[in-house]
């Protein structure tokens, strides 16, 4: 069978344990792709019910990141609710319900404890500042790590239908400070708030402090757009067939499914 992304990231903690990045890189892919939980029963409305094993160490439900393996793990058919890791965690956190990944079925397999998940919750709730200094220039950016601009790239690519587009750029304020912002063009609304926290998802796990990168939204019709887009690294988001629409379940980071 062949390895997933999960796996794969998995693995490379495994070689360099102690390379924090490295380990960033494997909890950036688990928050970033779609988990599968294993449900007690199908899901009603927005509440969900998920099926809890006691162990020796405490409570557990169970995720895994590919349908078959939740299929192989149970040995037939079974309620299930597919969501966005971070959206699991986040579910998760303060439940002292601790998260069972791929167990018994891959060599990811491991058990997350709640401690593990509050912290996961709590990276993934901050966000940057959004834009309050007035900006006097634009310029290209310059110096950013690359583990950013990877984990950049891989998260705006989740983002379908947020926005039309963005733009990273180096910016000078007034009185002379020097830094970076993200720039999100005709974003949709009420996607806002996604938005900052797939940046801050970015930014957290590589390695970068927040206060580096700042976000602001503007349209496509601002004069500034052509100024952004001649010097700006431009990242383009993915477009649905139809309107996303970015309440519901699992869309919004604020108001994620509750366990029943």
């Amino acid at each position: 069978m062949t390895d997933t992304p999960l796996d794969l990231a998995y693995a490379a903690t495994e070689a360099a344990p102690d390379d924090i990045p490295t380990r960033l890189s494997y909890y950036a892919r688990l928050t970033e792709g779609e988990l599968f939980l294993l449900l007690e029963h199908e899901a009603t409305g927005d509440k969900l019910d998920p099926k809890v094993f006691e162990l020796e160490d405490g409570p557990i439900v169970l995720a895994f990141d590919r349908e078959d393996r939740l299929t192989e793990f149970t040995g037939l058919a079974a309620p299930y609710a597919a969501l966005p890791g971070r959206v699991v965690v986040e579910m998760l956190a303060g439940s002292n319900l601790g998260l069972g990944l791929n167990l018994g079925v891959a060599p990811s397999a491991r058990v997350f404890p709640p401690e593990i998940l509050a912290w996961l919750a709590e990276t993934l709730s901050e966000r940057p500042e959004e834009l309050e200094n007035r900006v006097t220039a634009f310029s290209a950016p310059r110096g950013m790590p690359e583990a950013l601009l990877t984990a950049l790239d891989a998260r705006l690519a989740r983002m379908e239908g947020l926005a039309a587009l963005a733009y990273l750029v180096g910016t000078e304020y007034e009185g002379g400070v020097r830094g970076h912002m993200l720039v999100f063009v005709d974003a949709a609304p009420g996607a806002e708030s996604a938005l900052a926290r797939a940046v801050q998802g970015a930014l957290g796990f590589s390695g970068v402090e927040a206060g580096q990168l700042d976000v602001t939204f503007l349209g496509s019709d601002d004069q500034r757009a052509a100024e952004l887009a001649r010097v700006g690294l431009r990242f383009d988001l993915p477009q649905p067939a139809k309107p996303v629409d970015v309440t519901a379940p699992g869309m919004d980071p604020d108001t994620p499914p509750r366990l029943k």
